[in-house]
């Protein structure tokens, strides 16, 4: 029989630094899970934005991390653990949630796996479940999208075979090294700029409420910033640019479920002026980076039409689903 240590009074939440994402990035593959938040880089890139914390319990058995809105108020997430200890390390979240902060759980984007455990188990008997629609991750088969070949592909493969024309001899494809750190951020804020100048649709955030899509890509630009201000990241995060007359022109960051076989694309940026480019840089990307993933996560498309329709146009062979789980009551002291 499972014995368990840790109590709510050794919960305690730390802010989440470089040498924390390296050293708890397994405990995100411990279980089921093919949401863009079974890799560490995702609550990375925002941990600013959405203040991200950590904590660790049971020696490494259970990581929970928790996020705090504009406002100062809590969200919890499902707890990365074995899946036979998903009930537990929930009870426990729930347990601090109430007696601690003295508030009802609630949680955005619980992926997909851990909801249907926890439901099968009896555990969100006293919980509102309801599905994200606009949040659910695209699923890609990877072997398709680093070949693109057959028919449904075949605009794709225009699109690439017209830039590869264009720009013969003249493009490359590299990884990003730190030495590239300015040439990054000069050619994010030039592409922000232009995102700018023409007008984005508004988004929606974790609880699928409407987010100023700009301010949301500055959150991210922080987190980029910090992730290629840090050398020892590089040897975890993969990144890769498109480099044309050697100028950078396109940029990727990803991550990578080993339990999944699944390549989690965090980001992706080209200069939309030049054709075949995304393709480009979508393609190489997985060949170079992952070239045995089996999955491709793209992430969600947050309500935007156009940013839909650019990630059907792929032909996803599945969806993560995500829901928000939201405590019904709670004893309260």
């Amino acid at each position: 029989m499972t014995e368990y240590t840790d109590t709510i009074q050794n919960i305690s939440f730390k802010d989440l630094q470089a040498e924390d994402m390296i050293r708890l990035s397994h405990m995100f593959h411990m279980r089921p899970n093919k949401s863009c938040d079974s890799g560490p880089l995702c609550n990375y890139l925002y941990k600013e934005y959405y203040n991200v914390r950590w904590c660790e319990l049971d020696k490494g058995r259970a990581l929970l991390l928790q996020f705090v809105g504009p406002e100062g108020e809590f969200y919890g997430f499902p707890p990365h653990c074995r899946e036979e200890d998903l009930p537990h390390y929930f009870r426990l979240q729930e347990q601090y949630y109430n007696e601690i902060l003295g508030i009802p759980l609630i949680i955005y984007s619980a992926d997909e796996e851990a909801v249907t455990y926890l439901q099968a188990e009896g555990v969100l008997t006293g919980y509102e479940v309801e599905e994200s629609e606009d949040l659910k991750d695209y699923l890609y088969d990877g072997d398709a999208l680093r070949t693109l070949a057959g028919r449904k592909y075949s605009k794709k493969r225009n699109h690439l075979h017209k830039f590869e024309e264009a720009y013969e001899g003249r493009w490359e494809y590299r990884r990003i090294v730190p030495e590239d750190k300015d040439a990054i951020l000069a050619f994010l804020r030039e592409w922000m700029n232009e995102k700018e100048s023409k007008g984005t649709e508004p988004g929606v955030d974790e609880a699928e409420e409407p987010v100023d899509t700009l301010e949301e890509l500055e959150g991210e630009y922080r987190g980029i910033y910090e992730i290629i201000s840090t050398p020892v990241l590089f040897d975890y995060v993969h990144t890769g640019g498109i480099f044309i007359d050697g100028e950078l022109k396109a940029f990727t960051m990803g991550d990578y479920n080993p339990c999944q076989e699944m390549a989690i694309i965090n980001v992706e940026k080209a200069d939309a002026a030049i054709t075949g480019l995304y393709q480009a840089i979508n393609q190489q990307f997985l060949l170079h980076e992952y070239p045995d993933a089996k999955l491709v996560n793209r992430e969600d498309d947050v309500g935007i039409e156009g940013l839909r329709q650019s990630k059907l146009s792929y032909y996803p062979v599945g969806y993560e689903r995500k829901y928000s789980l939201k405590q019904l009551s709670f004893p309260k002291a």
